[in-house]
């Protein structure tokens, strides 16, 4: 059998197993593992010294279209996912006009046609109003899932109502996504948002209404019988409850809340650093890390969510929450295992793996027979400085500008297609996402 491609001598890193071989690839599909000395192909790719991980998929983005391209696109988005190493994206139904029907999902499958860099599937918003239509919506090919918002954030995707949350619930068959932060609670903590006060932010949005949020949707969850995926988890509390609590509830945990905290995020970074739900002090920060350590996290996701620099620069608490992240979250992840925080295993198992085995994505997040030739290749020797100038979002900027890591993704490869390699950028070669229902 002659193949396609040849990967020869790489340091292949799956979610339980490191080990130097060769990869043979034919038709887009991983076909062959071993040492594949004496075999042909059409290319070979030399990846001495280099570690191949199955690809990473970011599962929480917002690429602002349609309705906000000003800020991002689809295009201009999954630009930053390859440059970052990313081979697949879920991107979230917070558009103008927001992803609540069949309509609206569908354009935003047209519009990806063509134009995007990486795989990709899109999320269908839940509603009071459209719980009976959600059924049918998660199955359509390219939708990977249900999102709630139970908390107010960007745009004007709401769920608070017992209720409609559990019409919600049970009607959908697959693992639903859930902002948690109580609505309520924010409501009555309005007084601790200070005008002109960053650091008033993460006071008013507090760990407990989180904790409020998390606790009621996994009793909600439990009482249906059905599985979810809580979204970036922010807090202690949240970790402690979701660790007795795996068999209906999934974690997703982002960089940045590994990585930045307060006060300091704030005082150096401003508004900049503000997200919902907020960055927190290092007490939480500590709790999440255990998440990590521990098998409470299942998912690291980027939950990018760019603003442009004017609106960033309005005083709080007219500045919108939110920073971009896809571009960053390999360079960051990786640079947390050097520092011998997390195991390179456990990173492909948060970022390939387990969405893979949670969202039942069909043959992606494994380096395994029948599986597509998804690569991330990095190199954890490389040392670079993260720049606002190396960021392809329309955005502009980053949280970590300036600030110098060790570990670097070097290609992004997708169906054995090199779509990115040394910081150059090749055709959009993005395809939607199938999923195994």
């Amino acid at each position: 059998m002659s193949f396609d491609t040849i990967y020869k001598g790489s340091t292949i890193v799956t979610h339980n197993k490191t080990y130097i071989s060769d990869i043979a690839v034919k038709d887009g599909k991983i076909v062959k593992i071993g040492n594949l000395f004496e075999e042909e192909a059409s290319q070979i790719i030399d990846l001495t010294n280099l570690h191949l991980l199955p690809g990473v998929i970011d599962t929480q983005v917002h690429f602002r279209e349609p309705g906000l391209e000003y800020k991002e696109d689809l295009n201009s988005g999954t630009k930053g996912a390859v440059l970052g190493g990313i081979t697949g994206v879920f991107e979230m139904p917070n558009t103008n006009p927001a992803t609540t029907n069949e309509e609206a999902l569908r354009e935003k499958l047209r519009r990806a046609e063509g134009r995007l860099f990486c795989d990709y599937a899109f999320y269908a918003g839940g509603t009071e109003e459209n719980y009976r239509e959600l059924p049918e919506l998660e199955n359509i090919p390219g939708c990977c899932g249900v999102k709630v918002f139970m908390g107010l954030s960007v745009g004007s995707l709401l769920v608070t109502d017992e209720s409609d949350l559990n019409n919600i619930v049970s009607s959908i068959n697959n693992r639903a996504s859930f902002h948690c932060e109580d609505q309520d609670l924010l409501e009555e903590r309005i007084e601790f948002q200070i005008a002109g006060n960053i650091n008033s932010h993460e006071v008013w949005r507090n760990d407990e209404q989180c904790f409020k949020a998390t606790k009621r949707i996994v009793n909600i969850a439990r009482k249906n019988k059905k599985n979810i995926h809580i979204l970036h988890v922010s807090t202690g509390q949240e970790i402690e409850f979701l660790s007795k609590n795996k068999d209906v509830a999934s974690v997703e945990i982002t960089p940045q809340h590994l990585t930045l905290n307060a006060p300091d995020c704030y005082d150096n970074l401003g508004s900049y650093a503000q997200m919902n739900p907020p960055i927190r002090d290092l007490s939480h920060q500590k709790k999440l890390w255990e998440g990590v350590n521990n098998g409470t996290a299942d998912i690291i996701g980027s939950d990018h969510a760019p603003h442009t620099i004017e609106e960033k620069e309005n005083e709080y608490p007219n500045s919108p929450s939110g920073m971009p992240g896809v571009q960053t979250l390999v360079p960051i992840m990786l640079n947390h295992v050097n520092n011998g925080k997390l195991k390179l295993e456990r990173f492909v198992e948060l970022t390939s793996y387990n969405p893979s085995e949670l969202f039942k994505i069909k043959e992606k997040g494994k380096i395994a027979i029948g599986y597509d030739a998804d690569f991330t290749i990095v190199d954890m020797n490389k040392e670079r400085v993260i720049t606002n100038d190396w960021i392809a979002s329309k955005c502009g900027w980053t949280p970590y500008n300036n600030m110098k890591v060790k570990g670097w993704p070097i290609m992004t490869i997708i169906r054995d297609n090199i779509v990115m390699k040394d910081d150059i950028i090749f055709d959009p070669l993005g395809e939607p996402m199938s999923f195994v229902r």
